[in-house]
């Protein structure tokens, strides 16, 4: 059992520096703090010559959603998951969607307070198939989300990770252990783009894209936010794509998502339909089988398809479920080629609700 004092928790990735500073080491920003100090995430701190997180039990808010909006789409469709975030964030994407939380330094952004064993009480009353820990990074509330995976488990309920993959190896270890679904942001294919609009460094998010697919048996499937000018080029999406097929599998899923002008990045268009299809085929082209678009409304890519015959398996509407075209075993209906991911013997019926919860 963790010791918790005011919501504030001790933590074991850190080290004590040779100009005696402490480095935090959860992930590759290694922020180096004198006693007071709080690293980029904010919620991680050097207090008493340790990193503490500082936000143990609490949060930006619960929700019931649909995890089509984490985005998982092979991961129990239409089923409702609890989710909820922190504030802070240890990338500064330029871009980010949810800044008002991920970029939020008050912590009367995190009014809620709820232990791990609540969580796990309420998503078992609400008859949640998973909680997600998402809306910012849960890397950066890592013992928070651990012990909540850990008591989620302890009455079979699921746990999702919504994550740019930015951590250290043994954190990362320690953290995916108790993941059964993921969902990273690959932001770009390109390290100008990672440094300049995130902060941060491809080389780290592949390695995590990595140990999740070859090291683990946690679902994985991967969002690309495409924006105008900076990462939509042919040329970019065929590398990522080739990569994605030649070193983790060509049935993870992929997901291109629509911009929209936020943040630092006012000045953007949004993302055209068109450079959402473009991307989407070139995917496909390369050999991916399940390539999908996002924060735009387009059933037909949105829905998902059997890669032998070509029969519609789960038609979707944004986040609602339509036609069923799975048989009991997760095979297609049609010629009983399976279907990678992970289904239940029938859809869920949650649809596009969103329902925020008390705790």
């Amino acid at each position: 059992m963790r010791q918790i004092t005011k919501n504030v928790v001790a933590t074991e990735y850190w080290h004590q520096t040779n100009d005696g500073k402490i480095q935090c080491d959860v992930c590759p920003r290694f922020c180096k703090m004198q006693e007071g100090q709080r690293g980029f995430c904010f919620i991680r701190a050097a207090q008493n010559a340790k990193v503490v997180l500082t936000s143990y039990g609490h949060s930006s808010g619960f929700c019931i959603d649909p995890i089509e909006k984490k985005p998982l789409y092979h991961f129990f469709p239409g089923s409702p998951v609890l989710s909820f975030g922190t504030a802070g964030c240890n990338l500064g994407c330029k871009f980010c969607q949810n800044w008002d939380m991920s970029k939020s330094r008050q912590m009367d952004r995190m009014a809620d307070k709820a232990s791990p064993a609540d969580i796990a009480k309420v998503a078992l009353l609400h008859s949640c198939s998973s909680v997600a820990f998402t809306y910012n990074d849960p890397v950066i509330f890592l013992e928070y989300a651990i012990d909540t995976a850990i008591a989620c488990h302890a009455k079979d309920i699921k746990n999702v990770a919504v994550t740019a993959g930015y951590i250290t190896g043994k954190a990362r270890e320690d953290f995916f252990a108790h993941i059964d679904a993921a969902n990273v942001d690959l932001k770009s294919f390109n390290e100008d783009f990672y440094w300049k609009l995130t902060g941060a460094h491809l080389q780290d998010v592949l390695e995590t894209l990595q140990y999740i697919h070859d090291q683990t048996n946690i679902w994985l499937e991967i969002t690309t936010l495409l924006i105008p000018d900076e990462n939509d080029s042919d040329r970019e999406i065929d590398k990522m794509s080739e990569w994605i097929v030649t070193n983790l599998s060509p049935d993870v899923p992929l997901h291109f998502s629509a911009f929209h002008p936020d943040w630092k990045l006012r000045d953007k268009l949004s993302t055209p339909f068109a450079t959402l299809t473009r991307a989407r085929d070139i995917a496909r082209k390369n050999g991916l089988n399940h390539v999908y678009t996002g924060n735009v409304s387009d059933a037909k890519s949105t829905s998902t398809y059997c890669v032998n015959c070509g029969a519609l398996l789960i038609e979707r509407d944004r986040y609602a479920l339509g036609f069923w075209g799975l048989d009991t075993q997760g095979n297609c209906a049609k010629c009983q080629t399976p279907i990678a991911g992970i289904f239940a013997k029938r859809p869920g019926n949650w649809g596009s609700r969103y329902q925020r919860i008390r705790i």
